[in-house]
């Protein structure tokens, strides 16, 4: 891109992948970092713009390995140019764009017009996803090798789950040649068949069908199974359960190739948010409950599962955080629960909504940072998510005392199905950099986003 010259100066700098994380200055040139200082000068070289990261923390800018853009085919719900711009207001200069598109990324005509589109109209870098199946139908497989070289990234047939095992196991065997993950959507379709929320005591006080935890577990479990015997590397998607985790923690003992996610709402939201209270239970069910916003695919667990993905993230047995943005249609969400489509949109809030629990004490800073970062730019194996010298220059600037309060009507997403509006958070990202050029900048408005402040608050 241009060949500005910027010094971000004075703020605390955390790189994971380097191991940095000392108050410096980000030395950027030509699109590139140049160095990332011992300390901070306070003041820029001659020549350089300044940025002063004072009182901030500086990251590289984040890595999303999971987002659905709807484009091309939805472009009603959320486009390649509204979606990358909403990321850029939540901190993220790559996203991985799911293959669940109409058509279907299962060509390499499909994904070449993708990638192209994203190039001339995308805010920052999108990265797209190939489908497992051809149509996503898990009756053939899509053609792996011209995907690949296509450029994706990885092979997914997303929210429909390979039910037949042994196309699972070509899928995971031909990965192994191209060198990419297979991703599967963890789910036993048969065994939540009906459900619209996660099994327990407050689907049955809301007289909702349940999905039992084990619907998840036992898809990856057979997932995992056949991944140690193809040798493949499988990473498994918005991982939610307990019984998920203990199959998880068994297979990286024993070796197996495999990789996890959590998204921002399993790790900060449970089943209680369904009654429209901001996590509250109330003594009557009122007419908050059934908060459509809160319906995603996997569902909102109970305490006792986020708290277990919140330790599993924490002490690294789940690898990265990505989001499973999923824009909608207000006429998807304005309906019955039951008929409300699945999936919460979640580009804008991702980083402030984890970073509450930095402030509880549930996950160090580093650790949160080292997840949308170093680990997704590991999986991919790309030179991203760090500020080494010679990288893309794609950094995120964090003001962990910024107030505001989620409006998704204000959203840069077409979507506003976010079960956090009216929520107070503490720490946001304020600025953007992709590829030394400013994308966002809250404090000089270049695309406004809104303003206020923690999690669960009641206004």
């Amino acid at each position: 891109m241009a060949a500005r010259k910027l010094a971000i100066t004075g703020g605390r700098v955390i790189d994971p992948a380097q191991g940095i994380d000392r108050v410096a200055d980000v030395l950027i040139s030509d699109g590139k970092i140049e160095s990332v200082t011992e300390n901070s000068s306070g003041s820029a070289p001659a020549g350089y713009e300044q940025i002063d990261a004072s009182g901030k923390i500086v990251s590289p800018g984040f890595v999303d390995l999971h987002t659905h853009l709807r484009d091309p085919g939805q472009e009603w719900k959320e486009t390649i140019v509204t979606g990358t711009r909403a990321a850029a207001h939540g901190g993220f200069t790559t996203v991985c764009a799911m293959p669940n598109t109409d058509p279907v990324q299962d060509s390499a005509a499909v994904v070449t017009d993708v990638m192209r589109r994203a190039a001339l109209a995308g805010t920052i870098r999108v990265l797209p996803i190939g489908s497992i199946s051809v149509g996503q139908h898990g009756k053939q497989l899509a053609p792996m090798g011209e995907l690949a070289d296509a450029g994706v990234i990885g092979f997914s047939d997303d929210g429909h789950p390979v039910a037949d095992p042994n196309l699972m196991r070509q899928a995971l065997a031909y990965s192994v040649e191209l060198g990419l993950p297979i991703i599967n959507h963890a789910e036993d379709k048969k065994i939540g068949a009906g459900g619209v929320m996660s099994a327990g005591a407050v689907a049955t006080r809301l007289g909702l069908a349940g999905v039992p935890a084990e619907a998840e577990t036992v898809m990856v479990v057979r997932d995992l199974q056949l991944a140690e015997l193809t040798r493949a590397h499988l990473h498994i998607p918005h991982i939610s359960t307990m019984g998920s985790l203990v199959a998880l923690r068994s297979a990286k003992e024993r070796g197996v190739d495999v990789t996890a996610e959590v998204t921002p709402h399993h790790l900060t939201l449970n089943d209680e948010w369904v009654y429209g209270l901001k996590g509250e239970v109330p003594a009557t069910v009122g007419s908050q409950a059934y908060d459509t916003n809160t319906k995603v695919n996997p569902p909102l667990r109970s305490r006792t599962d986020v708290d277990a993905v919140i330790e599993a993230l924490s002490e690294g047995l789940i690898d990265i955080i990505a989001t499973d943005h999923a824009p909608h249609a207000t006429t998807d969400k304005v309906c019955t629960y039951n008929e409300a489509a699945h999936g919460i949109n979640v580009l804008e809030t991702a980083f402030s909504s984890v970073f509450q629990l930095v402030d509880a004490g549930k996950i160090s800073v580093v650790r949160l940072i080292e997840s949308l970062t170093a680990g997704p730019a590991a999986i991919l194996r790309r030179d991203l998510g760090s500020l080494k010298k010679g990288f893309s220059a794609d950094v995120a600037i964090i003001d962990p005392r910024r107030k505001w309060v989620v409006n998704p009507e204000q959203f840069e997403s077409k979507s506003v199905n976010s079960p956090l509006a009216g929520v107070e958070f503490v720490g946001r990202v304020v600025t953007t950099i992709y590829q030394g050029e400013t994308v966002f900048d809250l404090s000089g408005g270049a695309v406004g986003v809104n303003s206020g402040a923690k999690l669960g608050a009641k206004q």
